[in-house]
C-alpha cells in the first residue's frame, strides 16, 4: 500500500508545526485542483480587469487559487505572514512568541496563460523561518528577505491529467499524487533524482534574438546536434508553465532556461525569485541538479525586494554547469 502524505510526514521527525503548515498548503491546493477540473463550468475561465503587482493581468482563476490558499493556510497555527506573487505586500497572519515560526511563500497559480486551454499548470511554494525578532512584532518585507538556502521546505503541485504534489524537506525529493477517489496523496516516488547528462532543453525559442551571447551559445551548440560541439542531438520542450517545464525535467532530466533578454535590459529576469526561483532551485539541488542565475547559483542570490526577478536556468547538472562556464567565459577580457 502506498504510503500517503500524512504518513510521510509521519515518519519523517519533521517539526509539527512545519507539518501543519505543509498539510495546510496540499489542502489549499487540493481546493484549487478541483476548481481547475471544473473549467468552464465552475465560470473560473478568462481574464479580471485587474492587474498584479508585476503589472500582469489576472486571471480569475489566479485570484481564486491565492484566496483558496490564503483560507487554507491560515489557521496553521505558527505561520506567521505569507508572500504571495497576487499579492502587493506580505500578509500578516498572527505573532508566535518566541518559539519561532514560518513565513509561507507562493505563486497560487503558475502558468497562467494555459488556462484557458486546458494545459498544466500549477502552484509553487516556499517555507522560510521567521527570525526570532519578527515573532512578537509585525512582521516586515525586510525579514522575508532571505537567501534560497534559508528554505525549510519548498515544492510544487502540476495540475495536468492528475495532480502530483513534488516536495523536498531538505532531504531528497519526493511525488505525491491526489487520489481522485479517496482524496489522499499517495507517494509515488521516493527519491527523484535528475540525471547529470540530458538531450533535452526547454526555452522559449522566439526570443533567441533578445538573449545574452552565453545564452544564445549554448542552444546554437545544442540545435547543432551531433555534428556541431556537443556531439549529440537535442530536442527542445517548452509548456510555458515553469511547473510543468521543471515537472518534466525533475521526472526525466533536462535543464529549463528562463533568460535575461535585451528587450528589459534593467531587469536581471522575469521569473520572480522568491515564489518561482528559489524553491524550484532548492528542489532541483535535492534531486542532484543545479540552478544558475547568470551569475552565481541562485541559492546564493541575496533578495532585496519581496517581487524582485532573476534569470533562471535549472536542471540537469552538466547543463547548468556548461552554461555557468560560458558566463564566465563572456566576461573574461579579448
Amino acid at each position: 500500500m502506498p504510503v500517503t502524505l500524512g504518513q510521510y510526514f509521519a515518519q519523517s521527525g519533521a517539526d509539527p508545526s512545519l507539518v501543519e503548515l505543509l498539510l495546510a498548503v496540499s489542502i489549499g491546493c487540493e481546493r484549487i485542483s478541483a476548481a481547475v477540473r471544473r473549467g468552464a463550468v465552475g465560470d473560473i475561465l478568462g481574464a479580471l480587469e485587474s492587474e498584479n503587482v508585476q503589472g500582469e493581468t489576472q486571471k480569475k482563476l489566479d485570484v481564486i487559487s491565492n484566496e483558496l490558499l490564503l483560507e487554507a493556510c491560515s489557521p496553521a497555527s505558527r505561520l506567521v505572514a505569507i508572500g504571495s506573487e497576487e499579492m502587493d505586500g506580505i500578509y500578516e497572519v498572527r505573532k508566535v512568541g518566541p518559539q519561532g515560526g514560518f513565513f509561507l511563500l507562493f505563486d497560487p497559480l503558475d502558468g497562467s496563460s494555459n488556462i484557458d486551454v486546458n494545459v498544466s499548470i500549477g502552484t509553487i511554494f516556499s517555507v522560510l523561518p521567521a527570525p526570532t525578532s519578527a515573532t512578537e512584532r509585525d512582521a516586515t518585507e525586510a525579514d522575508f528577505l532571505q537567501p534560497g538556502r534559508s528554505q525549510i521546505a519548498a515544492g510544487y503541485v502540476v495540475y495536468g491529467p492528475q495532480t502530483t504534489l513534488v516536495l523536498t524537506l531538505r532531504a531528497g525529493v519526493r511525488a505525491f499524487t491526489l487520489d481522485p477517489v479517496t482524496g489522499e496523496w499517495l507517494e509515488t516516488n521516493e527519491a527523484l533524482a535528475i540525471p547529470p547528462e540530458t538531450k533535452e532543453f526547454s526555452i522559449n525559442a522566439s526570443n533567441m534574438r533578445h538573449w545574452a551571447a552565453p545564452v544564445r551559445q549554448y542552444v546554437e551548440e545544442c540545435l547543432a546536434g551531433d555534428t556541431g560541439p556537443r556531439g549529440k542531438n537535442f530536442n527542445m520542450r517548452w509548456v510555458a508553465s515553469m511547473v510543468a517545464d521543471v515537472h518534466r525535467i525533475v521526472m526525466r532530466g533536462g535543464v529549463f532556461l528562463y533568460p535575461w533578454d535585451a528587450r528589459e535590459p534593467n531587469r536581471a529576469g522575469k521569473l520572480r525569485l522568491m515564489y518561482e526561483a528559489n524553491p524550484m532551485a532548492l528542489l532541483v539541488e535535492q534531486a542532484g541538479g543545479a540552478a544558475f542565475d547568470g551569475q552565481g547559483a541562485t541559492l546564493d542570490c541575496k533578495p532585496v525586494s519581496l517581487h524582485q526577478r532573476v534569470s533562471v536556468m535549472l536542471g540537469s547538472k552538466a547543463e547548468v554547469e556548461r552554461l555557468a562556464r560560458l558566463h564566465a567565459e563572456a566576461l573574461q577580457p579579448a
